[in-house]
């Protein structure tokens, strides 16, 4: 491993301390990350946050699983995946991936990335569908993330944790300049994730 790459592994769990630390502080709740990664990042995410919920983007398991699907067919495999992830129970969720898994099921490279995935996915059906419709995709947490990337992208080493705690506050800051628009339902949204957290 190059001393570059030990240094921002080491660098990401002194973050990762400082956050768990801080957050603990200030009794800040972090429950809902929405999360398309490894699954070293989401034991991270729960060795830090005990109650958290890790969701699957969605779209990015749709994208990996049609390029197995041919171009003809890509209309009725997204129209019946869509039965699954949008029914309204766990129960019905559960009916439609097994009609699902059996109607598909000569393309085994297409459903297997479900199958994989199912039970985190299936954690999706805990929520209204008010929050599920803006949980199914992680593209506002990539957005921010590419911010992050661009502003830091030159800058390997910071002084201090807090000069990095800066870096990305400001960050943020000229990011949430550009999110113009407001989320649909978003106020009865947060009224729902209040009474469950």
């Amino acid at each position: 491993m190059k001393d570059n790459q030990k240094y921002k592994n080491g660098r990401q769990f002194q973050i990762e301390d400082y956050l768990q630390e801080n957050m603990l502080k200030t009794e800040v709740n972090v429950e809902v990350p929405s999360i398309l990664a490894t699954s070293e990042l989401e034991e991270r995410a729960k060795s830090i946050f005990k109650n958290v919920v890790v969701q699957r983007c969605i779209v990015h398991l749709i994208r990996n699983s049609i390029k197995y699907i041919p171009t003809k067919s890509y209309k009725a495999y997204t129209q019946q995946l869509k039965k699954a992830y949008g029914a309204a129970s766990l129960k019905a969720a559960e009916a439609e991936f097994e009609r699902f898994k059996q109607a598909w099921s000569e393309y085994s490279g297409a459903i297997q990335s479900w199958i994989d995935n199912w039970e985190v996915l299936s954690v999706f059906f805990k929520f209204s569908t008010e929050i599920r419709k803006i949980m199914y995709t992680t593209n506002a947490i990539e957005s921010l993330n590419s911010t992050y990337k661009r502003i830091n992208r030159n800058r390997n080493i910071f002084p201090t944790d807090m000069s990095l705690l800066k870096v990305l506050y400001l960050s943020t800051l000229k990011a949430e300049k550009k999110w113009s628009v407001r989320t649909q339902n978003w106020d009865l949204c947060l009224s729902q994730f209040r009474i469950m957290y």
